[in-house]
């Protein structure tokens, strides 16, 4: 109830000042842990889905950092104010400020040594933090400091020890529930447990962020860990797990997470999971199917697209309704069109092949201008494809920009994109199987690896 009346009372003058020339007035009046107290009571509520407070949260941050660098060494002589310049740091705050802030504190060994591991954190250099942070435990903390430390040591570990991640992202969960903290928490436990092969903790952060956190305006962030993990972790998640999870979406949601389930199961040759979410994405909820999408029947085509029923595809891919897809999900059609042409195809003689004695005083039998040609034209370029993976190179020849929370778009003009084609030999590619049959299909799947390096983009 104190910490409400704090919090409801630093929102009220901070509104107050808004009225006026000058926030000065707000500044003057609140100590930094009651502007930063307010910081994340705002940052909690965008977490929830509140994305009207995201203009309050950048004029929070503006007043916390202005309050924290007039702040004295009077001012941090009260621990509340000097733990608050630690989670400002650690809520996306200027790590000059707190470099600043603390060179005029006067506090305890261990929050010095939390300081200086956040503004090497701030700085990027994450050894310093690993080594400054490595005897702190976030659990002898107050819950407040302990759950941003916990935060911050778990994602430094990620790479290098995941297991200690994970354990201290548990820990950040735990000590501050229903905050941005436990938003960020899950959605880093995701990626982590996906990596580790752990589907029980992947199923659960999973479960638990969709509970709480689906609309946060980092949730498309968890959509990509979320697709990624279920196709890393296929053997491992049940489709009723996975339909235990997704049901608690609401209907839309629901529906592109499985187009882009069944997008990148097709193309990863797993067809039991594409099919299924293909199906899943067809049949929509509460009464309304989506038996109409384009884009349902394109994925669930291409979970088919080299199976014996070739010809009913190619069918299904000829009534799709063109002008209803994106210009990425036209040019997966021709692609798909163009592979399932290719699997009927009568197969080339492979290269090596030795031709069989001609019969005597016949001539050699003239090789055809489509035996010469088979496999001379790949797939067109793609212009402005969108990719899932950042640190794809782009294509384009001017500089990429990366919003947060945005996937990396690479447009370029159509001369500027090259596209080998499927067929052609690579230095680093297997040998071409020897059976005619084997060696098409080998180049089908070349064909679906390129769609996927040129179309990475998730549905929209």
């Amino acid at each position: 109830m104190r910490r409400a009346t704090v919090i409801s009372r630093s929102i009220g003058l901070l509104l107050l000042a808004g009225g006026y020339p000058s926030a000065g007035f707000a500044q003057d009046t609140l100590q930094p842990y009651q502007l930063v107290r307010s910081l994340q009571l705002i940052q909690d509520r965008i977490a929830a889905g509140d994305h009207a407070a995201l203009p309050m949260q950048a004029k929070l941050l503006e007043m916390t950092d202005a309050r924290l660098r007039a702040a004295n060494a009077e001012d941090f002589k009260d621990p509340k104010n000097f733990r608050a310049l630690l989670v400002y740091g650690m809520s996306g705050g200027n790590p000059v400020t707190v470099e600043a802030a603390t060179s005029r504190a006067t506090s305890d060994p261990r929050d010095l040594a939390i300081a200086k591991g956040v503004i090497d954190y701030l700085n990027g250099r994450p050894g310093e933090a690993i080594e400054a942070l490595k005897p702190i435990d976030p659990m002898a903390l107050p819950p407040d400091l302990g759950a941003f430390l916990a935060l911050v040591k778990g994602s430094l570990l990620a790479g290098d020890q995941p297991v200690a991640a994970l354990k201290l992202l548990d820990e950040a969960k735990l000590l501050s529930p229903g905050t941005l903290v436990e938003e960020a928490a899950l959605r880093r436990s995701i990626g982590i447990a996906a990596t580790q092969g752990d589907a029980a903790h992947f199923a659960l952060a999973s479960t638990q962020y969709v509970e709480r956190y689906l609309y946060s305006p980092y949730a498309s962030q968890f959509a990509d860990s979320f697709v990624t993990g279920v196709i890393t972790l296929h053997m491992s998640i049940s489709q009723d797990k996975l339909a235990d999870i997704t049901s608690m979406m609401d209907p839309e949601r629901e529906k592109v997470i499985y187009l882009r389930i069944a997008r990148r199961a097709a193309i990863d040759g797993l067809n039991d999971l594409s099919a299924f979410a293909s199906a899943r994405a067809e049949q929509g909820r509460d009464g309304i199917t989506n038996q109409d999408d384009p884009r349902a029947l394109l994925y669930a085509s291409l979970s088919t697209v080299t199976s014996g029923t070739i010809e009913d595809v190619r069918a299904r891919l000829g009534k799709i309704d063109r002008s209803r897809l994106s210009e990425g999900d036209r040019a997966l059609l021709d692609a798909a069109q163009a592979i399932a042409g290719e699997v009927v195809a009568p197969p080339a003689a492979h290269p090596e092949e030795t031709p069989a004695p001609a019969a005597a005083g016949q001539p050699p039998a003239p090789q055809t201008a489509a035996a010469q040609g088979a496999d001379a034209s790949g797939l067109p370029p793609v212009e402005g494809a969108i990719s899932e993976q950042p640190a794809v190179a782009a294509v384009s020849s001017g500089p990429a920009t990366h919003a947060p929370d945005t996937p990396a778009v690479a447009a370029a003009p159509a001369e500027a994109a090259t596209v080998t084609p499927a067929s052609a030999p690579s230095p680093a590619a297997a040998p071409e199987p020897a059976d005619p049959t084997d060696a098409a299909m080998a180049r089908t799947r070349r064909q679906l690896d390129l769609i996927d390096q040129m179309l990475g983009a998730a549905p929209k």
